[in-house]
């Protein structure tokens, strides 16, 4: 497809990266020439200096004949604008990324009359991932699938596990339990395992499992926590303000510390009901006078990375029973934060990025293919996807045990008519069913492409 992009700050760099590896044809548009410079020597793509919403840069290029414009900038205003004037000039979608909360609220109503086919919120999409981790306190991520039915979950395993040397396949002897292991993260590497694998102390499993399931299997390993009832975030921006708002819906108190004094007047007009501390979180007096040793969360959502992971790490040390989640903008740090005391990690960016790469191979495909649904699980080495079985194909009605299966990926589950289950070697896909696959190849956006031969 070609796909024009406008706007490469961090997220639109990463998005014009992981489409050209899948052989998509991208042109950027920036008013930055060394930016444009850096990529264009980087990768096989047409650059142009310009403003994405001036009409003669969109025809520059070549918007007529478009199949995406996905406009990226700091400015919901010109991302608006970019996906109109680009829908009235010929191109076939649109998506915008806008991320003021009045805009939000409103966006849906409008959609159709600016020509977008897929607003995103960075700031609520990352609101929403913290609400499902604070479900699950003792999972390091939570995915979610087959329309809540079905969660894909991450786990560190400690030291004095039951899990420690542990074969997979034991799982359901041992534990009477039907959670399915699809990533064994160890160190630097990374495996799809086998039943024969064997886990370690040290390891962070991710496994496949219905809500009831996977909270059970947390009381048979000992993971048990308590209900999240108190929370204290650090910081009051915007996914602060979002995240706030579903807490306090949930029955959750809120605090909420932030140090510029114009935005805690903001936030006590929007959040009444939350209680908001002006002063700087980084101050452990602070954080002592405001009792944080009772908090059964610590949220750190600053707008400095730097200042979220020395926040978590202290978090961590004073309140060692409470769940820590750490908000990073910058794909940089991630080799440097393995092994840190700063809980769960939450990228934005990311979740953006991941957001727009579905929808792009949704529309690849067309609606027949089914994928509805796209999570990278171990960073960009596994992906775990979700389809929908809506049309014939060579692959439906045929044994699991028939299926030459290419290695490094895994039919984790199935859901049929309300019931999930994992598939042995005698069960096949069928109509209407909902699979999830995990591979660590990428670009798979057809189901047919788990099979040896069609692998990519």
């Amino acid at each position: 497809m070609k796909i024009i992009i406008v706007g490469c700050g961090k997220v639109g760099t990463t998005l014009v990266r992981e489409l050209a590896a899948e052989n998509h044809s991208i042109v950027v548009i920036d008013t930055d020439a060394e930016k444009l410079e850096e990529i264009g020597n980087m990768l096989d793509v047409m650059c142009v200096e310009g403003q994405g919403e001036s009409v003669s840069v969109l025809r520059d290029a070549e918007v007529e004949s478009c199949d995406l414009l996905i406009a990226m900038t700091k400015s919901d205003e010109i991302n608006l604008l970019s996906c109109l004037l680009a829908k009235k000039l010929g191109a076939k979608n649109t998506i915008a990324r806008v991320r003021n909360p009045i805009y939000a609220e409103g966006i849906n109503l409008i959609k159709d009359d600016l020509g977008l086919s897929l607003a995103i919120n960075p700031e609520l999409a990352a609101a929403n991932e913290i609400s499902r981790l604070l479900r699950f306190p003792t999972a390091i991520q939570v995915e979610t699938f087959a329309k809540g039915r079905v969660e894909i979950m991450k786990y560190a395993i400690p030291e004095g596990s039951i899990l420690h040397e542990l074969r997979i396949h034991q799982l359901r002897t041992n534990l009477k339990t039907t959670v399915f292991i699809c990533a064994v993260e160890r160190g630097n590497e990374v495996f799809v395992p086998t039943g024969d694998f064997i886990l370690r102390a040290g390891d962070v499993i991710s496994f496949v499992a219905p809500i009831k399931v996977a909270n059970d299997f947390f009381s048979k390993v000992g993971a048990v926590a308590s209900r999240i009832k108190n929370v204290v975030i650090l910081g009051g921006g915007r996914i602060t303000y979002y995240l706030t708002k579903k807490l306090l819906e949930s029955g959750i108190k809120v605090k909420i510390i932030e140090i510029d004094l114009n935005r805690c007047e903001e936030l006590s007009e929007l959040l009444p009901e939350a209680m908001i501390i002006h002063g700087d979180g980084t101050n452990n007096h602070l954080l002592h006078e405001e009792h944080i040793e009772n908090a059964d969360a610590v949220l750190s959502l600053t707008g400095v990375d730097e200042q979220n992971v020395l926040m978590s790490i202290y978090a961590s040390q004073q309140v060692p029973n409470a769940k820590v989640i750490t908000k990073i903008k910058h794909f940089d740090f991630d080799d440097v934060l393995k092994g840190m005391p700063i809980g769960s990690i939450v990228y934005p960016k990311h979740i953006t990025a991941d957001r727009i790469l579905q929808y792009v191979r949704v529309m690849q495909n067309s609606w027949e293919a089914g994928m509805e649904s796209l999570h990278r699980i171990v960073d960009d080495r596994v992906e775990a996807l979700e389809f929908r079985i809506r049309q014939n194909s060579l692959i439906l009605d045929v044994p699991f045990a028939d299926l030459d299966i290419g290695k490094g990926t895994l039919v984790a589950c199935i859901t049929r008519d309300g019931r999930t289950f994992t598939p042995t070697g005698k069960d096949s896909i069928q109509m209407g069913d909902t699979v999830i696959v995990v591979t660590t190849h990428k670009g798979i956006s057809r189901l047919e492409q788990i099979l040896e031969d069609e692998t990519v």
